[in-house]
């Protein structure tokens, strides 16, 4: 089974480590962005999208670790389109005041607290 996981740069560590606790119980991820530095010129920013895109695409399910940027929603708002299984999770109780209305939006599962307890969950459904 294939995943993806959405974040920004500022949880590239978390991203990691999601990652590495779902491949070792045999989950492919479509495309691990944390190799990459910040894009600075339209190609890397083409390349970068193009390989994002695809990733989403060929994902089973797909993770947003919040707090995410505009990239990682981007990506979320793809992956309902795509009616692809969607897990978000928070540290802590998602802030209603400024969380967007596609985390509550039919098929969006989310989890806050723990983030091994996370791991865990997805590892069962």
């Amino acid at each position: 089974m294939n995943f993806y996981v959405a974040s920004g740069f500022a949880n590239k560590v978390q991203v990691q480590y999601v990652t590495q606790k779902l491949q070792s119980r045999g989950y492919n991820l479509t495309y691990d962005w944390t190799r990459n530095q910040r894009a600075t010129s339209e190609e890397e920013l083409s390349r970068i999208g193009k390989l994002e895109k695809e990733a989403v695409l060929n994902c089973d399910f797909f993770i947003l670790l919040l707090p995410g940027g505009k990239g990682s929603h981007t990506e979320l708002g793809m992956a309902l389109a795509l009616e692809k299984r969607v897990y978000i999770y928070s540290a802590d109780i998602i802030d209603k005041t400024t969380a967007s209305a596609f985390y509550y939006v039919h098929g969006v599962e989310r989890f806050y607290g723990e983030i091994d307890d996370f791991v865990e969950m997805i590892g069962l459904t």
